[in-house]
């Protein structure tokens, strides 16, 4: 299963009426990935291309229409790619095979069907560190609320967990006083973003805020963690998907 981090896109391009052993080539192509456990791919047919052989194929000249190109895209780990790159090298004989390096952000969620045979009470101990970042409600971060860009910034970052509180009084040090008035009931409201993580992570996101923040107040303290996840037992999972 992919995750995030370093990873390998390939992009196959070949034409449509291509064949493998009797079958089409792009059906034959996502059959074997599909077997190799690669995490997805897709198919994608153009309205128009031309290759190495000078010829334009569209479908505006019905008799190039079939050779229309076609383009097989995966992204996977490096180790997944290198598995099953020499068996798609023999299978294109006519086409053009396209490895990059990329970078997953954000991989797909694990089937719920899979997750819930591993649910079950966990209970951790351990040092971690507190984070409070205080700042204004009108804020803003490249036209939109900045607190909202924070906190999309933290979950994209992997940080276990952000709130966001709304003060009802406050002043900070310019001395400004912020509240809610009858006259202005959407005024400046001080808000504060708490998160809990481990010592490296709340580091990380310290300094992704920072660069965010043009006037606001970033805190840091140790605390102790205990994280409780409660769920059903193992053996009682598949029932339970069974509903």
């Amino acid at each position: 299963m992919l995750s995030k981090g370093p990873a390998k896109r390939v992009v196959i391009f070949i034409n449509e009426d291509a064949q493998h052993r009797k079958t089409p080539l792009h059906d034959a192509i996502m059959t074997y990935l599909m077997r190799k456990g690669v995490a997805g791919a897709t198919a994608t047919r153009a309205f128009s291309g031309f290759g190495t052989h000078q010829t334009l194929h569209t479908p505006n000249i019905e008799v190039l229409a079939e050779h229309l190109p076609l383009r097989i895209e995966f992204v996977e780990t490096p180790e997944k790619v290198e598995e099953v790159l020499p068996t798609l090298y023999e299978m294109v004989a006519d086409g053009l095979i396209e490895v990059q390096d990329t970078t997953v952000v954000k991989p797909s969620p694990t089937d719920p069907a899979i997750a819930a045979k591993s649910v079950h009470h966990v209970e951790r101990n351990a040092r971690a560190k507190l984070l409070q970042v205080f700042l204004g409600e009108a804020d803003q971060w490249h036209g939109e609320p900045l607190y909202e860009a924070i906190v999309k910034k933290l979950r994209m970052m992997d940080v276990a967990g952000a709130t966001v509180y709304r003060g009802l009084l406050g002043y900070g040090a310019k001395g400004h006083e912020h509240k809610r008035s009858f006259f202005h009931p959407m005024r400046d409201l001080p808000l504060m973003i708490s998160v809990i993580d481990t010592a490296e992570k709340v580091a990380e996101a310290a300094a992704a805020i920072e660069a965010m923040l043009e006037d606001g107040l970033i805190v840091t303290s140790d605390v102790e963690m205990t994280r409780v996840l409660r769920g059903a037992p193992a053996a009682e999972a598949p029932d339970a998907v069974r509903g």
